[in-house]
């Protein structure tokens, strides 16, 4: 498969395409700073250097042609601000979206976060917006016809891979390494599995293909 990573230098992104990669697809990663490609070339993908805030659907679609499936990895970062979290938290997504059907991208997905889906319980302003912002993400992504998956992962740690998750429409709150975030969303894009399904991710016990596989029954 080719599949494109929009927000092609985060932390989940470089591990999910190192795993694509590794398992013969071709990986293009979407990122802002042409200073990153070096970073996405030694896991394996090809950089696109491309600012998701900047071009409109056509340009984007333009980028996507030849390609199977999408991944909207792209976040605003901490400190970044409420009006980002809009503009690309919400707003990239929604963009993309519309790329994906121009350019007749029907696999995409999405990578939102627990919480996500009603409003924010506490936090400050930036919180509250992030949370705004995906859900907003996520309604306008659930309204198109398109094979999407939702996956909200809990909090997200930069320990080592378990190769074990806790996968299901609902969860309690938790914690995953980014590592078995990204192993997870590669086994949704090689299976092909719960398109059209809200999923929510923490550490389990279950070994990611059998978690996946497990969506599809």
């Amino acid at each position: 498969m080719r599949i494109a990573i929009i927000g092609g230098h985060g932390q989940i992104a470089l591990q999910l395409t190192r795993l694509l990669s590794e398992r013969g697809n071709v990986v293009q990663a979407v990122i802002r700073n042409p200073a990153h490609a070096g970073d996405v070339e030694a896991v394996g993908g090809q950089p696109v250097v491309l600012d998701l805030e900047g071009p409109g659907a056509d340009e984007l679609a333009a980028a996507l042609s030849g390609v199977d499936a999408v991944v909207f990895a792209a976040g605003a970062g901490p400190g970044s601000g409420v009006e980002r979290k809009y503009t690309v938290d919400r707003d990239g997504s929604v963009r993309l979206a519309e790329a994906a059907e121009k350019a007749g991208v029907r696999r995409f997905l999405q990578i939102s976060t627990m919480g996500a889906g009603r409003p924010a319980a506490g936090g400050d302003e930036q919180w509250v917006a992030y949370i705004d912002a995906k859900t907003q993400a996520e309604n306008d992504l659930r309204a198109r016809d398109l094979e999407w998956t939702i996956l909200r992962p809990g909090r997200l740690t930069n320990e080592s891979a378990t190769g074990k998750v806790l996968l299901a429409e609902s969860v309690a709150a938790g914690s995953v390494p980014r590592a078995d975030v990204a192993a997870v969303l590669a086994e949704l894009l090689i299976t092909g599995n719960a398109a059209g399904r809200v999923l929510e991710l923490i550490s389990g016990d279950t070994p990611v293909e059998a978690a996946v596989a497990a969506i599809a029954d």
